[in-house]
């Protein structure tokens, strides 16, 4: 998957009015969680805080958003967001389960309805033995955790914009499905 080019979520134009990219998907989520009532968290490792940056350009953010971890090294999965660490020994930071682990994590740490969580690899290089471009991401809220797998292509701005994409996107299933 490569990831499309133009203002998205983390760059010039992202969540304000009229902005083409991510804007919209963020705002329509923040809306959702302020007409519920309801909050939202971000785990986030190789976004480095571009999930909580889309979200807080959104005018009215306060009302639903709690916070952001950025956990980017390993260690501070667990020592953060309760990331058990015989599953990132076994596992590595890069996995499904870590991301899952991650979304339940910050949702309970921060109080939030909602947890969303981003793990992967940005490139160039390979870490962990996967190929830059391998991504985790979650939503969790109450019992329910999606996770989706990413392989994406393109510069490490490229492959992290895409991924905050893809995480609002996921955050987006899992808030309209909840009754």
């Amino acid at each position: 998957m490569t990831a499309p080019r133009g203002p998205g979520a983390g760059e010039p134009g992202a969540g304000e009015p009229g902005a083409e990219g991510k804007g919209a998907p963020a705002a329509e989520l923040i809306a959702l969680l302020a007409a519920r009532g309801q909050s939202i968290a971000v785990a986030e490792s190789l976004t480095g805080g571009l999930l909580a940056a889309a979200l807080t350009d959104v005018p009215g953010a306060s009302a639903v958003f709690r916070g952001g971890v950025v956990a980017y090294a390993t260690e501070l999965k667990a020592v953060l967001l309760g990331v058990d660490r015989a599953l990132l020994a076994a596992q590595g930071a890069v996995s499904a389960e870590v991301a899952r682990a991650m979304a339940g994590g910050v949702a309970d740490r921060l109080g939030a309805a909602v947890g969303a969580a981003t793990t992967g690899v940005a490139g160039p290089d390979p870490a962990e033995g996967k190929p830059a471009g391998t991504v985790y991401i979650a939503a969790s809220a109450g019992p329910q955790t999606l996770v989706r797998r990413l392989a994406l292509s393109g510069s490490r701005a490229a492959i992290r914009a895409a991924t905050v994409r893809e995480a609002l996107a996921l955050v987006l299933v899992i808030v309209r499905e909840e009754t």
